[in-house]
């Protein structure tokens, strides 16, 4: 059996833009994408925490060292800028692999999108 398990969380980060004239995505920067072990492209699950909205999308590339956590497109109607929100990436694992596995948790400081 395989189940779908949390990989990666970057957790309650600042929405820095909204840009509703973009291909859509979720740019993010790309010390934060590597702290997280997610990658460019990949699919995310993004949780708006001031609004409650859910949706998914993919990464693109932020400028390194920026602190960018921008929605493009379609999903730019979905925050504000400044909005605190969630974003995860999931995998499917063998049921045992599972049990064991230990997700990548990033955790911000407000605002700033650094790494605590």
């Amino acid at each position: 059996m395989w189940v779908e398990t949390l990989k990666s969380k970057i957790h309650r980060a600042t929405v820095t833009d909204a840009n509703l004239n973009y291909e859509g995505s979720i740019t993010i920067d790309e010390d934060l994408i590597d702290a997280a072990n997610m990658f460019v492209h990949e699919k995310v699950a993004v949780v708006n925490n001031n609004n409650g909205e859910r949706f998914e999308t993919y990464i693109i590339r932020g400028e390194r060292g920026s602190g960018t956590i921008c929605l493009n497109g379609a999903a730019a109607r979905k925050v504000q800028k400044g909005d605190i929100i969630i974003i995860m990436s999931y995998a499917f694992l063998p049921l045992e692999e599972a049990r064991l596995f230990k997700p990548t948790v990033v955790h911000l400081e407000e605002k700033t999108n650094r790494i605590k």
